[in-house]
């Protein structure tokens, strides 16, 4: 098989492995929960995870809301009179985001006695949800994330700093549940798979209150990376692992793996984690998984045998609507055919251009999951190398 296409199977692997349909109804079938239940699903795998909630509790479901990043609705559950679906904006909250918390307070407050509230939280919480504390403007918080995602924050440091805005985040839920029983399940993208962490704490801890809520982490990035090297196994490919996820700045990023690359012994590698950019005032088109793929394709030498692939999990590069790219030596010849200046892409924080003058973008749509990035690096055949055409897009 064409290693471009290896390449698009691993990945899928990856994510069929840490689907939020799949995980969520795996975990509630061997979970017995009591009498009626009211389903609170936030993040971008949010329907993908209600789907999986009703597909196995059924008539058990009273209520469900939804809360879900623009584009990532299920249209199936908009036909189930029980479910409301919100959509909101991310990286940085609008006024959705705001209408989404009034919402989910109000809900909260309303459950009835005998109703368990059933959370299901993902990666992108921290934006599209959100009860300011007083005080507080939208705008205030708009300038925090964007003033963190510009800087190249780590997840957990903007996540600290937003929970200091918001009545929900950092055990916000927890103190209006005042002790009442409620189980959370996680699909995590930050370091640790930590709760309190996960959407900046939305179902975190509260140390002042009583807590009944029960917590599970259902998804991550190392059961991605497992598929990931299963998948190729069947291939008869032996893929090394890093037992830590990657972080830090991507062009650093970008060196390690290509040094580890050229190292190893093996077929070649898979990496999880997640980088961070630091953007100039005026960039252009791309996220820090094509950025990071420029990155590599500009320091491979040339005939270099490697194909790579970087891409986000939850299918969305930052604010584009590419998954990330595969790359290999020849994908800056291939961009600068097409016209693109690759330097100045580089530079200018401008790789999707570069990459899709080389048609080396991955577009998957919204995957239902979301566990961080990948990084995926295998060889292909002197033959490909030659000029064997190559299927570019997902």
């Amino acid at each position: 098989m064409n290693a471009r296409l290896i390449l698009l199977e691993l990945f899928d692997a990856a994510l069929r492995a840490v689907g939020g349909r799949q995980r969520t109804a795996e975990f509630l079938r061997n979970f017995k929960l009591p009498g009626p239940v009211a389903v609170f699903a936030v993040g971008k795998a949010a329907s993908a995870m209600a789907m999986g909630a009703r597909d196995v509790l059924g008539a058990a479901i009273q209520s469900m809301l939804v809360i879900t990043k623009h584009g990532h609705s299920e249209p199936e559950l908009s036909r189930d009179p029980r479910v409301q679906q919100l959509e909101s904006a991310h990286p940085v909250p609008d006024g959705g985001s705001l209408a989404a918390g009034a919402e989910f307070e109000s809900r909260l407050a309303a459950l009835p006695p005998d109703t368990l509230p059933v959370f299901l939280v993902s990666g992108g919480s921290s934006s599209l949800v959100e009860a300011l504390r007083e005080g507080v403007a939208l705008a205030d918080l708009q300038a925090l994330n964007a003033r963190g995602l510009a800087a190249g924050w780590d997840i957990a440091s903007l996540n600290a700093q937003r929970a200091k805005l918001s009545r929900l985040k950092a055990g916000g839920v927890a103190r209006m549940l005042a002790g009442r029983r409620a189980l959370a399940l996680f699909i995590s993208d930050v370091p640790g798979d930590d709760p309190d962490v996960i959407g900046s704490g939305l179902l975190g801890r509260d140390a002042g209150s009583a807590d009944r809520i029960e917590r599970h982490v259902i998804a991550n990035i190392e059961a991605a990376v497992r598929a990931v090297t299963n998948a190729a196994h069947a291939h008869g490919l032996v893929l090394e692992t890093d037992a830590a996820r990657f972080d830090g700045n991507v062009d650093a990023v970008a060196a390690t793996f290509l040094a580890r690359l050229r190292d190893c012994g093996s077929d070649g590698l898979v990496w999880g984690g997640e980088s961070t950019v630091t953007l100039p005032a005026v960039h252009g088109r791309g996220g820090r998984n094509t950025h990071l793929a420029l990155s590599m394709a500009r320091q491979l030498r040339a005939n270099e045998p490697w194909l790579l692939l970087a891409a986000g999990t939850d299918g969305t590069d930052g604010p584009t609507g590419d998954a990330g790219a595969i790359v290999d030596a020849g994908t800056g010849d291939r961009a600068s055919i097409a016209g693109c200046d690759v330097e100045r892409a580089w530079r200018e924080f401008d790789s999707g251009t570069a990459l899709e003058g080389s048609a080396d973008l991955v577009h998957t749509g919204p995957t239902g999951t979301n566990v961080g990035d990948i990084l995926i690096a295998i060889k292909q055949s002197a033959h490909s190398l030659r000029g064997e055409p190559l299927p570019r897009m997902l």
